[in-house]
């Protein structure tokens, strides 16, 4: 008999984490939608439920070492192992804010707020870590184990210096850095276990994040992260890709 695999999205009641646990809802997974707001969150996971797809909604907090801890003991008490997780819950306080008519991001850095770059660093970087470190058994239980850090273009410090139309976004943008820099770690550590930990950029998306200003659809941007997602045996780790291949760093 085989198993049905699991796959946990973080963030996932919207945007780009609710595409993903679509998509990969659609390909067979079961998908554990991680939510911090419960209504959402099960309102989310019903709406794919009603598709046909097996979604349970897992509440998840990414900014509580409680709530990742028991959301680790309830999916460890549920399933044998993890074989998909999507850190994709992020956040950027100030950003809409900072929009002017045309769309364009106008806040300089010696004028982004350390209490925003604060909050995003705690969702964008230490969630991720805490989220991968919680479910690391379950991840390792599953031999093949697959790791996808939603990254963005605006991580790519070749990127900032070499274009000077890229937005110079301070607080997001070095948190996306970082958690560049994070994968990169997790992957060098894990490769011996089998398990593949890479970064997407799924581009500029229409989302709450940015007012649904981005040009790209979630559709489009769910394509490279379900990619990583369901990687073969032989694939890159370690990496940084958008849907047309590596990125540089």
């Amino acid at each position: 008999m085989t198993t049905r695999k699991n796959a946990l999205v973080t963030g996932a009641n919207k945007g780009i984490g609710f595409e993903t646990a679509r998509r990969l809802a659609a390909i067979g997974y079961k998908v554990w939608l991680g939510a911090r707001d419960a209504k959402r969150g099960q309102a989310a996971a019903e709406a794919l439920r009603g598709e046909g797809f097996d979604v349970e909604w897992l509440a998840l907090d990414v900014t509580s070492e409680e709530s990742v801890t028991d959301a680790a003991k309830t999916l460890a008490a549920r399933a044998p192992s993890l074989d998909v997780l999507v850190n994709n819950a992020g956040v950027a306080p100030g950003y809409v804010d900072a929009l002017g008519p045309d769309g364009r991001y106008e806040r300089p850095p010696r004028r982004e707020s350390i209490a925003d770059i604060k909050a995003t660093y705690e969702v964008n970087v230490f969630g991720p870590v805490r989220v991968t470190q919680a479910f690391l058994p379950l991840l390792s239980a599953s031999g093949a184990a697959r790791i996808v850090m939603l990254s963005s273009y605006l991580g790519s410090i070749a990127r900032a210096a070499g274009e000077s139309q890229s937005p110079n976004v301070m607080g997001y943008g070095s948190s996306k850095t970082a958690l560049n820099a994070i994968t990169v770690a997790f992957a060098r550590e894990l490769a011996p276990r089998g398990i593949m930990v890479n970064a997407a950029a799924p581009g500029y998306t229409a989302t709450d994040l940015n007012a649904h200003k981005g040009h790209r659809t979630v559709q489009q941007a769910a394509e490279i992260v379900v990619r990583l997602a369901t990687l073969d045996a032989g694939g890159p780790t370690g990496g940084y890709f958008d849907e047309n291949g590596p990125l540089p760093w």
